[in-house]
């Protein structure tokens, strides 16, 4: 207990932020003419000189009038309000790959994209498999609602930033929900001061089968870190309540309430900013300081037109494995 440190104090700026504070178009990057111009043109070129996305670098391409606005994309996550999401890709222009290749590079401008799975899988499908979520089977490839978030809070090496890519959506529901971490701690720190030490402390997190064979099952860490100098946020409940059962180990009276109390907080309405996912929008998220989530949804019947969001994970430390 002695050697936790808490961030006791209360965050302000642009990165705590309340839902029913901001605009519609808070946090919206809107895509140029410019900007469109130079991705046509670059859509074309990778049509006569294909390359693996892995292979693909901004670097080797003249994307001047891209790189300045993803530029501006990344100063609003890390020094403003920690999200944007950007209208939009033109997405009846270009065959998926094209479109796959455009937002590998225009993300790669933000950061380096990192392995999303233990396999080194680097680009990620967000769609209903059919199954229920559990140990091995994480809930975005279920139809489920899901509650806010950060993205790989339960393994060694989460990314900076999460990128979705919508593709299509579904026939009802699935809207998307962002939350401000730093404004829900400083509700808890206002009035659960107690309980907002124990989400500094350990929880037991299921790994998801995310790992070697040999390795642990589980990792213990806790959901608020602060090193001196940034706060970062590591949160899933659904992690910790299967860790637990996969550890055999009850949570304490104290870690239950501060995971009930926060969640509360998440869950009103005032908190958060909702939006209805359009194809060809992408969302980033600076995954240390903003959760997000989306609703339950019903899928179309034909497989063809079925949700479908592609994500990155993007981080500049470490090596690109999962672990790091």
């Amino acid at each position: 207990m002695s050697n936790i440190r808490v961030f006791d104090y209360e965050i302000t700026g642009k990165a705590a932020w309340r839902g029913e504070d901001l605009s519609a178009d808070d946090g919206c990057l809107k895509l140029s003419s410019e900007c469109i111009e130079e991705l046509d043109a670059l859509a074309g070129e990778l049509n006569k000189n294909p390359l693996p996305l892995p292979a693909l670098r901004p670097d080797d391409f003249e994307l001047s009038v891209c790189r300045k606005f993803m530029e501006q994309a990344r100063r609003v996550l890390e020094e403003g309000l920690g999200f944007v999401l950007i209208d939009r890709l033109p997405m009846d222009r270009w065959s998926l790959q094209q479109a796959k290749s455009i937002y590998w590079l225009l993300c790669s401008m933000v950061d380096r994209p990192v392995a999303q799975k233990w396999d080194g899988t680097l680009i990620y499908d967000v769609w209903d498999t059919g199954k229920k979520p559990g140990n091995g089977v994480r809930p975005d490839v279920t139809n489920v609602e899901q509650n806010f978030h950060t993205d790989n809070s339960y393994n060694l090496c989460p990314p900076w930033y999460v990128s979705l890519l919508c593709v299509q959506t579904a026939k009802e529901g699935g809207i998307s929900g962002l939350i401000s971490f730093y404004e829900a701690h400083n509700e808890m720190r206002r009035h659960h001061p107690e309980l907002l030490v124990r989400l500094y402390e350990d929880f037991i997190f299921d790994r998801q089968q995310e790992h070697a064979p040999d390795d642990v099952k589980i990792l213990r860490h806790p959901m608020f870190e602060y090193d001196g100098t940034q706060l970062h946020a590591r949160l899933s409940r659904f992690q910790v309540i299967n860790g637990q059962k996969l550890a055999g180990e009850e949570l304490d009276l104290r870690g239950k309430a501060a995971i009930e109390t926060f969640e509360l907080i998440l869950r009103d309405t005032g908190m958060s900013k909702e939006f209805f996912f359009e194809p060809g929008q992408i969302q980033i998220v600076n995954n240390r300081r903003c959760g997000h989530r989306r609703t339950g949804f019903i899928d179309w019947p034909e497989p063809n037109r079925r949700r479908h969001l592609i994500r990155l994970w993007l981080r500049g430390s470490g090596r690109p494995f999962y672990n790091g």
